[in-house]
């Protein structure tokens, strides 16, 4: 008996081997996936996937969720001949009259209540502005109101039942995050692409006033500006506004302007109308060794000031040109953006310590900043 019950087992384990052998090596010989096409053509298929089971390592639930909310814009404005004018243009080529230019971008509504997150450059100087959703429902578009410093615009839709995007914490990013850029690029439709959170915190591009992108690899190309950057969850991380390319299409370094300062940009438009930034008439400038020694100043980090406005904030406190501011607020600054940025966000009207190197002694002044001007090219900053 005992001989017997040896040989069964034996056998089984030989046939469950030889089965294991064969279902990974030729699966075909048990005809295991193998169906038969129209044309009676022998295939092979994979088994069936549950719908609602994404497939390891998708992204298809963070898209689902963020792409309604990302909306395709369209604007139009005429232009005319900038000689159209004149009486001899007239003469010889006749009246030309206005020509229709249009424009192709991407918005985020952020609220039910039509609220729509994009870049100015999308919606400047347009005569009329259409959204499209991604369930194909058309409105036209109001401009609540934009910041050119920072390169957003608000809109705002009349519609029900708006698709809403969820805000992320684009404090909490960190390099090498997977991330997807939602937009609508060359009028294609709607697409995603992914990658990686490449850099934070990059300025000096000479993009915007106030700079603090994010930086990605995820394809970004025309069309895409305004669109969604989105985490793995589907929250909004950022806004889309920008790439680095020599021939118009993604070159794996696209900038995303994070939704921490959009939000800011959005309650100060929707409340104030405007942004209320802080200012203290200074011209500054990047500290060198040769404006280091023209006002003979020993400071070697920290943003030299060449110029203060006659009665300004920083005036009023004591500033000199030649001082070189080297912390406000408690916070340090070793370029014109991060001084710019650091004194953007003071309240204006509460004072506030700025730490200057003045020669080669350390001096600290109370400066209450006044409100930063409309924008406008060559003002002091």
């Amino acid at each position: 008996m005992k001989r017997m019950w040896l040989l069964f087992s034996q056998t089984v384990t030989v046939l469950v081997a030889a089965y294991f052998v064969v279902a990974t090596l030729q699966p075909s010989w048990l005809g295991k996936g193998t169906t038969r096409s129209g044309a009676g053509i022998s295939l092979l298929e994979a088994p069936a996937t549950p719908a609602a089971q994404p497939v390891a390592g998708s992204f298809s639930v963070a898209a689902r969720k963020a792409a309604p909310a990302v909306v395709s814009i369209n604007t139009s404005k005429a232009v005319r001949h900038p000689r159209s004018n004149d009486p001899w243009f007239q003469f010889f080529f006749g009246d030309q009259g206005s020509q229709a230019q249009a424009g192709l971008g991407s918005g985020v509504i952020v609220s039910p209540d039509g609220y729509i997150l994009t870049n100015n450059h999308v919606v400047e100087g347009a005569d009329e502005i259409e959204v499209t959703l991604n369930d194909s429902r058309r409105a036209r578009a109001k401009v609540i109101g934009t910041d050119p410093d920072t390169d957003l615009a608000i809109l705002r839709i009349e519609l029900d039942k708006l698709p809403v995007i969820v805000l992320g914490n684009s404090d909490a990013l960190a390099v090498g995050d997977q991330v997807l850029a939602i937009g609508n690029p060359f009028g294609v439709g709607q697409t995603v692409t992914s990658g990686i959170v490449s850099a934070l915190g990059r300025t000096q591009l000479g993009i915007n006033t106030f700079e603090n992108f994010i930086q990605t690899d995820a394809a970004i190309n025309p069309g895409n500006s305004g669109g969604a950057l989105v985490d793995v969850n589907g929250n909004l991380m950022g806004i889309n506004t920008a790439i680095y390319s020599r021939s118009g299409g993604s070159m794996g370094i696209g900038f995303a302007i994070p939704v921490s300062t959009a939000r800011l940009v959005l309650d100060g438009i929707v409340k104030d109308g405007q942004v209320t930034r802080g200012w203290i008439g200074v011209e500054p400038n990047e500290l060198s060794p040769e404006l280091a020694e023209t006002f003979g100043v020993k400071a070697t980090e920290g943003v030299i000031i060449t110029g203060v406005l006659q009665d300004g904030p920083a005036a009023q406190a004591g500033m000199r040109p030649g001082d070189v501011i080297v912390r406000v607020d408690g916070k340090n600054v070793a370029n014109v953006s991060e001084l710019l940025t650091a004194v953007a966000a003071l309240k204006p009207g509460e004072t506030s310590p700025f730490v200057v190197q003045r020669g080669d002694k350390m001096v600290e002044l109370n400066i209450s900043p006044g409100v930063r001007p409309r924008p406008q090219r060559n003002v002091r900053r």
